[in-house]
C-alpha cells in the first residue's frame, strides 16, 4: 500500500545541535514503519546557536528535504552585543546582569520581531510551499515551534487549503513560557502575540503539546491539543538493562557494551551531572548552596564529591559557582556531541534537570528528561510544585523533584543518595518507562494523523 505523505516544516535539524532538533528527528525516522512517509521543510542556511555534526547519522536514509534559503537578523543583533547570541536559544540576562545593551536588544527582540526573528522565512515559505503541496499531494503539514514563526507558515498554508490537515507542534508554549514577560512588550505588541497565537490554536486540526499541563492549558484557549511528550530511541530488549546498558539516544549498544561497569557507576567520585544548556532563569541557586553547605561541612562528602557541567553553562552561573567552595569540585566540560553527552550521563551517579520556577512553567517538560529515564540513574529536578516532571518522576520512582524554596531537604536528599553510593546501592530500578519510547510514542502520532 502506499505511504500517506507528511510535511514536516521544522527549523531545526541535523547539524543542529540541542534537544529541539531530536522530537521530529525521532519521529520522521519512525514513521515509515506505521504508513507515512516524512518529508521535511527546513531552512538552507539558519543561524543554529549549537550545532552536532553526530546527528547527522540519524538521519533516515534517503528521506526527502527541501530546503530554501532564510533571512535572520541576528548578525546584526550580535553585532550590537554579543550576549545577543543567547536569543537564539530562548535565553536572557535578568536582573542586576542585564546591561543597557542587553534591555534594549530585549526590546528590539520581543516588539519588532513577531513573534521571533525568523518571521521573515514566513512569506517566502508559504509561496513556495503552496506550489511544492499542489505537485507532491501532501496529506498532512506539521509545523513545529519554537521558532513559532514556522506555525504561521501552517496557518498561510491552511488559508490556501483549507481541506489539509495541520498539526502544530509546540514543544514549548507561546505567550505562556517564562521568558515571555522578559520581553518588555508594548501592550500593542502583546495583544499581537496572543492574537497570532490564538489563530494558531483555532484553525490547526490538531495542536500538539509536549506536557500534560500545557495540552490542558492549549485546550482552554480554544486548541483541540493532545499531549505527546517527548522520549528516548531504544530498542525493547535493552529496557530492562541494568547499570545504564540502555540503547539510548544516539548511543549504539556496542558502545555501551564497551564500557565497564565501574565507568558505568563512576566509582572514584559521587558525580552530580547537569546536561544541557542552563540559562539564569533556570539557576538552582538553593542547590548550589546546599552543595557548598555540604563541602564545608561534610569532609567524607567533600573528598568524594564531584559537580560535572556538560552543555552550555551561562558565565554568570559559573562565575556564582567559582566564588564558592564548589569551584574545586567543579568539571566543565563544555558543549560535547550527543553520543559523547550520553557517556557521560551513563558515568555520573546523579542527574540533575531543572525548569523555570514559576508556577506557568509547570508543564514544561526538558527534553533530557527522558534520555536521563533510560540510562536508570536517579534524578534531581527543580521546579514549581506539582510540576508534570514531579508526576513523571514520580510514576518512574526515579529520582525527586524540588522548589526553588527548598533547603534542608534537598541535602537530605543529596546525603541519601551518597550513603547509598558508598555502600554500592545507588542503582534504582525505575519502572514504566516504556511508554516513553520513541517508537511507541511515533504509533500514538500515527494514530491522530489518520
Amino acid at each position: 500500500m502506499e505511504q500517506k505523505k507528511i510535511l514536516i516544516i521544522t527549523y531545526y535539524w541535523p547539524p543542529a545541535g540541542g534537544p529541539g532538533v531530536q522530537r521530529w528527528l525521532k519521529f520522521a525516522k519512525y514513521l515509515p514503519d506505521f504508513g507515512w512517509k516524512p518529508i521535511i521543510y527546513t531552512p538552507e542556511n539558519p543561524s543554529y546557536p549549537l550545532l552536532d555534526e553526530s546527528l547527522l547519522k540519524d538521519v533516515p536514509e534517503n528521506i526527502e528535504i527541501v530546503k530554501t534559503k532564510i533571512w535572520e537578523p541576528y548578525q546584526l543583533a550580535e553585532k550590537l552585543n554579543k550576549s545577543n547570541k543567547k536569543f537564539k536559544a530562548g535565553q536572557f540576562d535578568v536582573g542586576k546582569n542585564q546591561s543597557w545593551k542587553s534591555k534594549l536588544s530585549i526590546w528590539v527582540r520581543g516588539n519588532f520581531f513577531i513573534p521571533d526573528a525568523r518571521v521573515f522565512w514566513v512569506k517566502p515559505s508559504v509561496q513556495f510551499l503552496e506550489q511544492y503541496i499542489k505537485e507532491n499531494k501532501i496529506d498532512v503539514v506539521v509545523t513545529s515551534g519554537p521558532p513559532h514563526s514556522l506555525h504561521l507558515i501552517g496557518l498561510g498554508l491552511k488559508k490556501k487549503f483549507p481541506n489539509l490537515k495541520w498539526i502544530a507542534d509546540f514543544r514549548d508554549p507561546w505567550t505562556e513560557i517564562s521568558y515571555y514577560k522578559h520581553l518588555k512588550l508594548t501592550k500593542s505588541s502583546d495583544q499581537k502575540h496572543r492574537q497570532l497565537e490564538s489563530q494558531i490554536f483555532k484553525n490547526a486540526d490538531i495542536t500538539l503539546a509536549t506536557s500534560y499541563t500545557d495540552a490542558e492549558n492549549f485546550r482552554k484557549n480554544g486548541a483541540n491539543s493532545i499531549c505527546i511528550t517527548n522520549g528516548f530511541d531504544v530498542d525493547a530488549k535493552s529496557l530492562s538493562r541494568e547499570d545504564a546498558k540502555s540503547y539510548i539516544e544516539n548511543a549504539t549498544t556496542q558502545q555501551l557494551n564497551n564500557t565497564t561497569s565501574s565507568q558505568l557507576n563512576n566509582t572514584t567520585q559521587f558525580t552530580i551531572s547537569y546536561i544541557g544548556v542552563l540559562e539564569q532563569l533556570r539557576n538552582p541557586e538553593n542547590l548550589w548552596k546546599a552543595l557548598d553547605n555540604l563541602v564545608k561541612t561534610n569532609p567524607d562528602f567533600s573528598e568524594n564529591f564531584s559537580l560535572k557541567f556538560v552543555g552550555r553553562i551561562d558565565d554568570k552561573i559559573l562565575h556564582e559557582i567559582e566564588n564558592s567552595d564548589l569551584k574545586k569540585h567543579v568539571s566543565n566540560l563544555g558543549y560535547l556531541s550527543h553520543d559523547k553527552a550520553i557517556e557521560e550521563m551513563a558515568k555520573s551517579s546523579l542527574l540533575l534537570i531543572t525548569n523555570f520556577p514559576h508556577e506557568s512553567s509547570k508543564g514544561i517538560i526538558p527534553g533530557k528528561i527522558f534520555e536521563y529515564l533510560a540510562t536508570g540513574k536517579q534524578i534531581i529536578s527543580f521546579g514549581p510544585n506539582d510540576a508534570d516532571v514531579s508526576k513523571i518522576l514520580k510514576e518512574t520512582r526515579s529520582g525527586m523533584h524540588f522548589s526553588y524554596n527548598d533547603s534542608e531537604s534537598i541535602k537530605s536528599f543529596i546525603l541519601e543518595k551518597f550513603e547509598l553510593w558508598k555502600n554500592g546501592n545507588l542503582s534504582e530500578s525505575t519502572q514504566n518507562i516504556e511508554q516513553f519510547s520513541r517508537k511507541n510514542l511515533t504509533k500514538k502520532l500515527a494514530e491522530i494523523l489518520d
